[in-house]
């Protein structure tokens, strides 16, 4: 689940072009972001919305989208690594951290309104219950909550807090590859093809029980290897090593990473089939090969083209409000249920029209979701120009710059 002011994208600069003997010089392109990369991370996020709502484990397959959010995250913090690492990295966790004790401040509004005592939970009980309650304001580590909260009867499923809280693993991983950038990125500039490959080699170590780590210890070192090169990726792209790479021979060997991964996880399929979630290691290729598929073949464009152009706010809006989409969808998801649900005592519901709300429950709640997570853009996105120190924007798709530039 980075801009040049928050914490998931980053404006390109663009070099003007130069030509051969121009009768007169080309006018210099204007710096701006990259929309090809906007998009990318827009997709990304709509597909991570899909996937839990509907629970398609295919879609794991179809876009990759961690490994995508986390390489272009690699690349943006490549590119603000030329100025000094600690400033970068106190600057990144700033633009972090308020948009998640938004949320976490709502999450545990709710596990103690539902009764919930860290003290005397069965997994993490006692004063390390309460001292671990940190993690919800610096995600360093794993923050706690219960499996079961509540009635399967209630308003939402007992499993609530799990699925409420699950986004934060991201925000954890986030925060350690920020951490780890300077060390990764001054590898990277000696010994590159080592530095891209040493989470995979991690990753088949870590990641397939050859070497189990117990606990949230051992899923914190598996996101980190997992998803490694894919941050590594960034680098590259941002260095400009994969445009030095023939595109032939860089998809070549995408294909041939891919087709590791979906061999490995025909053979590890978990409970829920091709989710390459529960298969690290099929993951891992997975995702590095797509990324450098897409990656190699990035356009750089200034602007959406074609019919990309009529979803040009909302990408905007998107890459401008990452960090609140990723952190509120999950609960707002679950929101959806109670009130899909008040349709059933409506006056004029039958047994037939309430068979056909049961058939297509799931349609609805995606239907429901989106103007929910609106809601949420426009109640506690503000909170990300504010960590940026930018004046607050209730709506920020770029409507106010188009303006200005006319």
């Amino acid at each position: 689940m980075d801009d040049a002011t928050r914490p998931f994208s980053t404006p390109e600069g663009l070099s003007p072009p130069t030509e051969q003997e121009p009768p007169a010089q080309a006018a210099p392109k204007k710096p701006g972001r990259d929309r090809y990369l906007d998009l990318l991370r827009s997709i990304a996020l709509v597909r991570v919305v899909v996937y839990h709502l509907f629970g398609w484990a295919w879609l794991t397959v179809l876009f990759p989208s961690m490994g995508v959010m986390f390489a272009l995250a690699g690349s943006l913090m490549a590119r603000s690594l030329n100025r000094p690492a600690l400033g970068v990295i106190r600057g990144r966790v700033r633009r972090l951290l308020p948009p998640m004790w938004a949320f976490s401040a709502a999450v545990l509004v709710l596990l103690f309104a539902g009764g919930w005592n860290p003290g005397s939970d069965p997994d993490n009980g006692g004063t390390w219950g309460w001292v671990s309650l940190f993690n919800y304001l610096v995600p360093i580590g794993a923050p706690p909550f219960p499996w079961h909260l509540g009635d399967k009867a209630g308003l939402l499923e007992d499993t609530w807090p799990a699925q409420a809280a699950g986004p934060l693993w991201y925000l954890r991983a986030y925060l350690w590859f920020v951490i780890a950038s300077p060390l990764l990125l001054w590898a990277f500039r000696r010994v590159p093809w080592a530095t891209l490959l040493a989470p995979l080699a991690l990753t088949a170590v870590v990641g397939t029980g050859l070497v189990k780590i117990p606990g949230e210890t051992g899923n914190a070192v598996t996101d980190f290897a997992v998803y490694g090169s894919c941050w590594v990726l960034g680098f590259a792209h941002h260095e400009g090593h994969l445009q030095k790479i023939p595109r032939y021979m860089a998809v070549s060997c995408s294909a041939l990473v891919m087709a590791f991964g979906l061999w490995w996880a025909s053979g590890h399929l978990g409970p829920d089939g091709w989710d390459l979630n529960d298969i690290p290691l099929a993951q891992a290729t997975w995702s590095f090969g797509f990324v450098v598929i897409l990656l190699v073949y990035s356009p750089s464009w200034q602007q959406l083209p074609g019919r990309f152009a009529r979803w040009d706010k909302l990408v905007t809006v998107s890459n401008n409000r990452a960090v609140t989409i990723y952190l509120w969808h999950n609960m707002l998801i679950m929101a959806t249920v109670p009130l899909i649900d008040l349709a059933y005592d409506l006056p004029f519901m039958n047994e037939r029209l309430s068979s056909a709300l049961d058939t297509t429950y799931s349609l609805w709640m995606f239907a429901l979701v989106w103007p929910l997570i609106g809601a949420a853009i426009l109640a506690v996105g503000w909170l990300e120009d504010l960590a940026a120190k930018r004046s607050p924007r209730l709506w920020p798709n770029g409507s106010r710059r188009r303006a200005a530039v006319r």
